[in-house]
C-alpha cells in the first residue's frame, strides 16, 4: 500500500528567535541541528545512528579502528510459526467464571496452563554484527577531533588530524538507493590504508569471503524458543577506491595507499512476508549495487539528503537558546537538570523526527522497541513490537509532526496481524474477526505470551486500529479509509463476539484481561473490564461508527456497534478522587502504586475521551492518579506522563517531566532514551509530548499553546499538522501567542481555542488563514 504524500509549510534552517534573559546567546544563524562530541564512542549508547528504514548502522567514530554495527530490519530469530493454544477455547469459560468469583490467582494458574501461546516468548530482532575498519599506521590519539550527526542532512561525520593529515569519514544510510555508504577522504594523496573485516555474534557463525572488490558475509538467523531458524541473510560491502590497491585474503579485504575510498553496504534476508522465507538475499544485494554502478558519492549524498529533507524540513522548532547549546551534546545532557538549555529540548524534538525517518519508511518493517538499531542476538524484550503501549508510542509523533508516510509500515503490520489474528480469534475464543495481544514480532504472532500476568490482554490490535483511523483523521483521504476500514471492522467484530456481562455491575467488559503489567493486589493482574480496555474498545467502536457514516453505513453492523457501545463500563472515580484503574476501587491496593504504566489514563492521552474542558471531573481524577503515580519512571513512561500533563494544560509540570526525560538518567550520551536499557519509544514519546504542549487537536477543535511552560517564553513551531488535514504554524513571545497560521489541505471549518477564547474559522484548501490575539480574544489577522 502506498500512502499519498501531503506537503505542508516547510520550515528551514535554525531559528534566530531568542528569549531576552541575559544568559541567552544565539549560535550562528542557519547552523544545522546536530549531535556532536569531542571523543569517539566507547559504548554502544554513545555511537550515532543512521538508517534508511530497512538498514541501520551505529557509527562509533574511532580513529585507528572504526566500528559500524549493522542491522537489517527483517533479520529476526526463528521462522514462521503459529503460537495459538488449541486448549484455550475449552478453558475460557472456567477462566471467566473464576474471575467473576474473585478467584484471580486460580484464574491465572488456569490461564498459565491452558491459555498461553507456545512458545512462551516470541522471536527476537537480531544484529548482523559489525563491519570493522582498521587503519594501519594510525594511532587512536588525534588532534582536532570531532564526530557529529547532522540530523538535517542525515550524515554522521568524523574528522581529525593525525601526523599532519586531515581525515574526514562520512556515513549515510540512503533510502532512495538502499545502501549505507561510507566515504573516507584525507588531505594528502595516498594517505588512506584500511583493512575491512566482519564480526558477528550470531550462533549460525556467518562466513566472510572476498569476491573481487567486495567483502561478503553470508549466514542465517538463530533458532529461538524451539522455533527453528529459517532465514538466510547476506551483507555485502562493495569497495571503490581512487588510487592505491585493493586486495583480499581470507575474510579480509584491504585498501592500501588510496586517495579516497567509498564503501557501499547492502544487506538482505530471505524474508518475503511472515509466512514466506523464499527470498534470495544475494540477488537483492547484487541488484541494489548494480543500480549504483557509476554513481559518484556526490550524487549519492545529494539524492539521500534531498529525500531526507523533504520529510525533515517540514517542521521547524525554536524554544529559545542559551550559551549551553555551544557545548558538546554529552556535556549538555549531563548538565541539563540544572542548566537553562531550551534548545536541548528542541534538538531532542527534532532528533525524534530524525529517528522515525531513519527507521520507518514505506516498504520497511515498522519501528520496533529499538527502532532499527540493536547490537544483540537476543535483545531486551526481544526488541519486539510491544503493543500495550510501546509500538503505539513510536508513532505518536508521526501525524502531528507531519510525517504521515512513515505510518505505512505500521498499517502494513496491522494488515498482517489481522490475518494471523483471525486464526487466534477462532482457535482461542471461537470468535469472528481478529485479535492481537500485548506483543507481536516479524512472524506476526498474536497469541498471549510472557506469562498470564502480562500476556492475557486482548486489546493490542484494537489500539493499533486507532492509528489506522488517525491516519485518515489527519489527512482525510476517503479512498484510504475505504481500503483500511475492513481492518477496523474485523477488530470490532471480535469484541462484539467476546464482550461479556460483568455480573456485579451489569456492563459489558473484556474477560479475561488485565491493566497492562500491573498487579491489582488481589492475587493477580487478571481481571474483567480494566479501564484501559473499556476506553480502547470505546474508541474502536466510535471510530467504526464514524467510518460507517463516511463510507455508507452497514445498518445492521451500526446497530450492533451502538448497542454494545452503550453498555460498555463507564469511567469510575474512586474514594481517593482518582480515576479507577479497575472496575473495583483497588488503586490503593495495587502492588506498586507508582507503576510505570498509566494504562487507565489512556482516555486522557492518546485518546480524546477525557479533557479538562469536556469532562472536567474525569480530568481532575486523572490528575489525582498522575500525582499518585509520580513523575519519575522508566524513560518511555516519563514520556507518557509528559503527554498526559500537557493534556491537563499544566505546562510547567509538563516541563518538569521533560527535564527528567532529558537528564542523564533517562537520556544516553547519543540521546537515545534510557528505559534503561535503550528503548526508542521514549524518544518518540518525548517528541509527541512537546508537540502537545504547543498544539493539540481533539474533538473537532485545535488548541494553540495549551501547555506552554514559562521556560519557553519566546519561540515557534511551524509545519505541524492538526486533525482535519490542517497545517499549523504557531509563534509566541513573552509567553503569549503572537501569530498562528492555518493552511488546510481540504475545505472545512474548525474551532480554534487559545487561553479560554475560541474562534470558528472557515478554511479553504491552500489558502493560509492568520490568527492573532487582540484584547485577549482570538481574531483573524
Amino acid at each position: 500500500m502506498t500512502l499519498t504524500r501531503r506537503s505542508t509549510l516547510a520550515a528551514l534552517g535554525a531559528s534566530t528567535a531568542l528569549a531576552n534573559a541575559p544568559a541567552r546567546a544565539a549560535t550562528s544563524k542557519g547552523s544545522p541541528p546536530r549531535l556532536w562530541y569531542r571523543q569517539p564512542a566507547r559504548e554502544w549508547v554513545e555511537a550515532l545512528p543512521v538508517g534508511s528504514g530497512k538498514l541501520g548502522a551505529m557509527v562509533f567514530g574511532g580513529v585507528a579502528a572504526e566500528r559500524l554495527q549493522l542491522n537489517e530490519d527483517t533479520l529476526w530469530a526463528g521462522g514462521p510459526y503459529d503460537p495459538a493454544n488449541p486448549e484455550a477455547l475449552a478453558a475460557l469459560p472456567e477462566i471467566r467464571r473464576l474471575i467473576d468469583a474473585g478467584e484471580y490467582a486460580k484464574a491465572t494458574q488456569l490461564a498459565e496452563a491452558k491459555f498461553m501461546g507456545a512458545p512462551k516468548r516470541q522471536m527476537s530482532y537480531q544484529t548482523i554484527g559489525d563491519l570493522k575498519l582498521e587503519f594501519p599506521g594510525l594511532a587512536e590519539a588525534a588532534s582536532d577531533y570531532v564526530r557529529d550527526l547532522d540530523i538535517d542532512g542525515a550524515i554522521a561525520t568524523t574528522t581529525f588530524t593525525a601526523d599532519g593529515v586531515r581525515h574526514v569519514r562520512e556515513v549515510i544510510a540512503s533510502a532512495p538507493d538502499g545502501v549505507i555508504a561510507v566515504r573516507l577522504t584525507a588531505s594528502r594523496k595516498g594517505a588512506i590504508t584500511v583493512d575491512l573485516g566482519f564480526a558477528s555474534p550470531l550462533k549460525s557463525k556467518p562466513v566472510a569471503s572476498v569476491q573481487g572488490t567486495a567483502l561478503v558475509l553470508t549466514g542465517g538467523n538463530d533458532s529461538q524458543q524451539g522455533v527453528p531458524a529459517q532465514l538466510k541473510f547476506e551483507c555485502r560491502v562493495e569497495v571503490r577506491a581512487k588510487g592505491g590497491r585493493v586486495a583480499g585474503q581470507g575474510g579480509k579485504l584491504s585498501v592500501t595507499g588510496a586517495d579516497e575510498v567509498l564503501l557501499l553496504i547492502t544487506a538482505a534476508t530471505s524474508y518475503r512476508r511472515y509466512d514466506d522465507v523464499s527470498g534470495d538475499p544475494t540477488a537483492l544485494n547484487k541488484a541494489a549495487l548494480a543500480r549504483l554502478a557509476g554513481k559518484p558519492w556526490a550524487r549519492l549524498l545529494a539524492d539521500h539528503q534531498a529525500d531526507h529533507r523533504v520529510l525533515f524540513r517540514r517542521v521547524g522548532v525554536d524554544f529559545g537558546r542559551t550559551r549551553a547549546d555551544l557545548l558538546p551534546t554529552d556535556e549538555r545532557i549531563k548538565r541539563s537538570p540544572t542548566t537553562d538549555d531550551p534548545s536541548l529540548a528542541a534538538l531532542y524534538f527534532q532528533y525524534g523526527r530524525y529517528l522515525l525517518i531513519a527507521c520507518s519508511r514505506p516498504g520497511s518493517q515498522p519501528a520496533n522497541l529499538q527502532g532499527v538499531w540493536n547490537d544483540k542476538t537476543d535483545a531486551p524484550w526481544g526488541s519486539k513490537y510491544t503493543i500495550n503501549i510501546n509500538t503505539e508510542m513510536n508513532y505518536w509523533p508521526a501525524e502531528p509532526t507531519n510525517l504521515p508516510e512513515l505510518v505505512e509500515p505500521l498499517i502494513a503490520l496491522v494488515r498482517d496481524i489481522a490475518q494471523t489474528g483471525t486464526t487466534t480469534a477462532k482457535v482461542m475464543y471461537g470468535a469472528r474477526g481478529w485479535v492481537a495481544h500485548h506483543n507481536t514480532d516479524l512472524w506476526r504472532a498474536t497469541a498471549p505470551i510472557d506469562g498470564a500476568m502480562y500476556g492475557v490482554w486482548p486489546t493490542g490490535g484494537a489500539w493499533l486500529c486507532k492509528h489506522v483511523y488517525d491516519h485518515y483523521d489527519y489527512n482525510r483521504d476517503r479512498a484510504y479509509l475505504a481500503r483500511v476500514y475492513p481492518l477496523m471492522k474485523g477488530s470490532a467484530r471480535f469484541f462484539l463476539d467476546t464482550l461479556v456481562v460483568d455480573p456485579k455491575f451489569g456492563v459489558l467488559v473484556t474477560n479475561p484481561s488485565l491493566s497492562p503489567e500491573n498487579d491489582h493486589g488481589h492475587g493477580s493482574s487478571l481481571v474483567a473490564g480494566p479501564t484501559m480496555d473499556q476506553a480502547i474498545v470505546r474508541d474502536l467502536f466510535e471510530n467504526c461508527l464514524k467510518a460507517e457514516t463516511i463510507l455508507g453505513p452497514d445498518q445492521a453492523f451500526v446497530a450492533e456497534l451502538k448497542a454494545a457501545r452503550d453498555k460498555l463500563a463507564p469511567y469510575r472515580i474512586g474514594k481517593d478522587g482518582q480515576l479507577q484503574e479497575w472496575q473495583e476501587d483497588w488503586d490503593a491496593d495495587a502492588v506498586d502504586i507508582h507503576h510505570r504504566h498509566v494504562s487507565h489514563l489512556y482516555g486522557l492521552f492518546p485518546s480524546d475521551q477525557i479533557g479538562i474542558d469536556t469532562t472536567p471531573k474525569l480530568a481532575a481524577a486523572a490528575r489525582t492518579s498522575l500525582l499518585t503515580r509520580g513523575d519519575l519512571a522508566t524513560g518511555w513512561a516519563i514520556a507518557w506522563r509528559l503527554n498526559l500533563w500537557a493534556r491537563l494544560s499544566d505546562g510547567d509540570h509538563a516541563h518538569n517531566v521533560l527535564k527528567l526525560l532529558l537528564g542523564p538518567e533517562r537520556t544516553y550520551p547519543n540521546m537515545f532514551d534510557a528505559h534503561p536499557p535503550f528503548q526508542i519509544d521514549g524518544n518518540f514519546g518525548g517528541t509527541s509530548g512537546m508537540t502537545e504542549m504547543v498544539l493539540q487537536s481533539r474533538n473537532d477543535r485545535i488548541y494553540l499553546l495549551p501547555a506552554l511552560p514559562s521556560a519557553w517564553p519566546t519561540g515557534r513551531m511551524t509545519g505541524l499538522r492538526a486533525r482535519g488535514a490542517v497545517g499549523v504554524d504557531v509563534h509566541w513571545a513573552g509567553g503569549k501567542l503572537t501569530e498562528a497560521v492555518l493552511t488546510a489541505s481540504i475545505d472545512g471549518r474548525v474551532t480554534v481555542v487559545h487561553a479560554g477564547s475560541s474562534l470558528d474559522v472557515d478554511l479553504h484548501r491552500g489558502r493560509p488563514v492568520r490568527l492573532a490575539v487582540v484584547q485577549g480574544a482570538l481574531v483573524r489577522a
